[in-house]
């Protein structure tokens, strides 16, 4: 018997759901489970939209055994972030088992412009490179433009990483230094502004960071400030910059926001988003209605047995 622990970001309280009731169903549900993110990576646009686009991943040296519970705990941690893309943009789970070696943890976060149905779009691809990049790995993280996917059977939650994932620099087009000026400007104002999401700009020069959901607002604040700081100090004068780090990232782009945005996709990926979103609701109604039916079923069974 174990249990998916969860905190609901949008209702702020925690959330306990039960996944197995008994043995019977314990075993349809995860079935049932693992055909939802199935079924949505065929129907997701293999095209990609460019929030979807990757940007970095990593993986545990760890493995597990196939057909393990550790496995299954897995697949329904990683279903469980798939569903709750579907109504938040950011969510933490823990799948507590009998025994401590099967104890999985993740998170899953969406970029702080995206809508909803982009979330669950962006997630649900993140998931998908997650199960096929990390087959049967102890953990795993994802980075897509638009989201971030993390799954690993020793605790992170809560935890500052600062350490640096990712460094991408632009060249240096000489040095202008009224775009250089603006962009320390506009990174200064990124610093020192609250909240986990931040974007800024002047002109032409944009900036945006973000830490992940899981750290305090002093932890934030400690990592973009190292965040920030290094992509300045690492990027020097470089028309563009991205520095991610395990648990925040910052960015800045000298020619307007087409590096991290959204906007140069002409729509498409708000089309692609809403079609993926209808079909993911419809998707999660029908397993629903396939549970009850089955859980129908199972006590018609029994009583008839009685």
């Amino acid at each position: 018997m174990h249990h998916i622990h969860a905190h609901d970001e949008d209702l702020g309280r925690p959330v306990t759901l039960s996944l197995s009731r008994c043995a019977a169903m314990s075993r349809t549900t995860k079935l049932v489970s693992l055909l939802i993110i199935t079924i949505l990576i065929l129907f997701i646009d293999p095209s990609h939209s460019y929030t979807d686009s990757f940007l970095y991943g990593g993986c545990s040296q760890l493995k597990y055994a196939p057909g393990s519970p550790y496995e299954w705990n897995v697949n329904s941690l990683l279903t469980s972030l798939v569903n709750s893309a579907t109504y938040s943009a950011y969510n933490k789970f823990t799948v507590v088992a009998s025994s401590p070696q099967d104890v999985v943890y993740g998170l899953f976060q969406c970029r702080g412009d995206l809508s909803m149905p982009e979330c669950a779009a962006c997630v649900a691809h993140a998931v998908s490179r997650l199960g096929s990049v990390c087959s049967h790995t102890c953990g795993g993280v994802v980075q897509l433009q638009g989201c971030y996917a993390k799954y690993d059977n020793d605790t992170f939650l809560g935890v500052e990483d600062k350490t640096e994932v990712l460094k991408r620099c632009g060249p240096s087009d000489g040095y202008d230094a009224d775009l250089m000026g603006r962009r320390d400007v506009v990174l200064a104002s990124l610093a020192s502004a609250g909240g986990p999401y931040r974007v800024g700009g002047s002109g032409k020069v944009v900036g945006i960071t973000q830490c992940v959901g899981d750290l305090s607002a002093g932890q934030c604040q400690d990592c973009v400030a190292e965040a920030i700081r290094r992509l300045k100090g690492e990027c020097g004068t470089g028309v563009y910059g991205d520095i991610f780090l395990a648990k925040c990232y910052a960015r800045y782009s000298t020619n307007g926001a087409q590096l991290f945005s959204k906007a140069n996709d002409g729509g498409k990926s708000r089309d692609r988003g809403t079609k993926t979103f209808a079909i993911i609701v419809g998707l999660l109604g029908g397993v629903a209605l396939l549970i009850i039916f089955l859980t129908f079923m199972r006590k018609v069974f029994q009583g008839g047995g009685k």
